[in-house]
């Protein structure tokens, strides 16, 4: 189990099977410690960002995000990919304005975790945001996303019952209460 592989996107074994907007797909041969070759498809991601908007009475800002791929609206923290190039903090600045509306004076770095290790490279970078001020939303034509400030008692009896299913969302908050709050 301690056997280290190489980064999907460092190997030079990989072949290329789907470029998408966001993402592609690769088959990987990752050469193992003890000399085995493995053959794996992963998708190689860029990275992205969640960020955790708190407003001065400590309210949290949520969005309803329309998913397609699950066929629900899905109550999430903003989020959003990393462009070429550029820094998390940026993207966290940039998608908080686009999803929420909401600038912020602040933004602080929590955590960072891997989305879906088992076959995606995707890294994202958790936030926190505070001062809010709103300069109104600018959301990509894709989007569609209701913005609602929820109190913190809510969003967590939200997480225990379910209600709020989206993973990133759930690890931000739960780890932002578990160490920072």
């Amino acid at each position: 189990m301690n056997s280290k592989m190489k980064k999907p996107s460092d190997s030079t074994n990989a072949k290329v099977l789907f470029k998408g907007a966001r993402f592609e797909v690769q088959e990987i041969a990752a050469h193992k410690q003890d000399g085995k070759i493995l053959h794996r498809q992963a998708v190689i991601h860029p990275g992205a960002v969640v960020i955790l908007p708190l407003d001065s009475a400590k309210t949290v800002v949520m969005i309803r995000n329309e998913r397609y791929v699950v066929g629900e609206t899905l109550w999430e923290l903003p989020a959003g990919t990393l462009e070429p190039g550029e820094p998390p903090e940026s993207t966290a600045y940039r998608e908080l304005i686009e999803e929420t509306g909401f600038k912020a004076s602040s933004i602080k770095p929590l955590t960072k975790f891997y989305t879906t290790p088992g076959f995606c490279n995707e890294i994202m970078y958790a936030y926190v945001a505070e001062g809010l001020e709103f300069v109104g939303q600018d959301l990509d034509e894709t989007e569609e996303i209701i913005v609602e400030k929820v109190s913190w008692d809510n969003v967590l009896e939200m997480v225990r019952s379910g209600e709020i299913c989206d993973g990133k969302t759930i690890a931000t908050l739960l780890y932002y209460t578990k160490f920072y709050r």
